[in-house]
């Protein structure tokens, strides 16, 4: 092997070094990058998760709050209702207000009483019977007016006692519901601040992700490279090593070719030869 091509060998070896270096290098830091991609879409993945746990908790809240809803319209209806039959009962009560007897209901009850007695255990002319069964219709009719007084107040308190009642019902539905929403809002901000920090994120190991292949893009450009030199390292090795192959087989040749002279000169003085150069001889087909 001539200086030069041991040189050149030298030189190759050298770039081929410096390239396997440079290349590990560059696919070292595409791996950094591929890994902080996959932590950050990790991170993304966390964060999604959580926000769909805030938006199924905000979806219960939401329907809570529609169910809540639904129940303080009705009882505002009901006390719509109720309202609207206590006018007509204060109505009522008002027109027989007007035709109310003077008499409290325990005289005209205790005069009933009496004069019923009194047709039971007197004898009396039946003009006379017939006057006091009049009279006795009239209070009766009085009591009556009395009793449906005392009826529609025993009705009013009753439909005033169930518009309160409704009342507090719709505002305490309200009040829940007005809770519910503030902390679905809440879940709702709560829920868009992970998505928008999951974006920024995607953005980021999108960065990562670019970086990587470029990097890879490197890396490859750079083995493409060292695969060249490589190529060029082993022809000239197998060149230098065919050259050494015929320098050796030239070598050979020369030693056969000495030692067959030698053979026959000891032939020709009739000297004992060795089995070897028997054989060398033969060979050559001269024995």
């Amino acid at each position: 092997m001539t200086k030069s091509t041991a040189l050149r060998i030298e030189e190759l070896n050298r770039v081929l070094t410096a390239l396997k270096q440079e290349r590990d290098k560059l696919n070292s830091e595409a791996k950094t990058w591929v890994e902080k991609r996959n932590t950050v879409h990790e991170h993304i993945q966390t964060l999604k998760t959580e926000a769909k746990q805030l938006r199924e908790k905000r979806d219960e809240i939401n329907q809570k709050v529609k169910e809540l809803k639904t129940l303080r319209d009705q009882a505002r209806s009901e006390q719509k209702e109720k309202r609207a039959h206590i006018l007509k009962v204060k109505e009522k009560m008002q027109a027989v207000m007007g035709k109310r007897p003077s008499r409290p209901m325990t005289d005209i009850q205790k005069e009933i009483e009496s004069l019923d007695w009194k047709i039971q255990t007197t004898p009396m002319p039946v003009q006379e019977e017939k006057f006091i069964v009049d009279q006795i219709r009239i209070l009766e009719s009085e009591r009556a007016i009395h009793k449906q007084l005392q009826e529609l107040k025993s009705n009013l308190i009753e439909l005033q006692t169930e518009e309160k009642a409704l009342a507090t019902k719709a505002k305490l539905h309200h009040e829940a519901l007005t809770k519910l929403v503030e902390q679905g809002q809440e879940l709702h901000k709560q829920m868009l601040e992970l998505l928008t920090k999951a974006q920024n994120l995607r953005a980021e190991a999108d960065a990562a992700h670019q970086k990587h292949l470029e990097y890879r893009q490197k890396a490859s450009e750079v083995h493409q490279e060292f695969l060249e030199v490589l190529q060029q390292f082993n022809s000239l090795k197998q060149e230098i090593q065919k050259k050494e192959e015929e320098q050796q087989a030239e070598k050979l040749q020369e030693m056969r070719e000495e030692a067959v002279k030698k053979a026959r000169e000891k032939m020709k003085r009739g000297e004992k030869m060795t089995w070897e150069e028997f054989q060398l001889l033969a060979q050559q087909g001269e024995v």
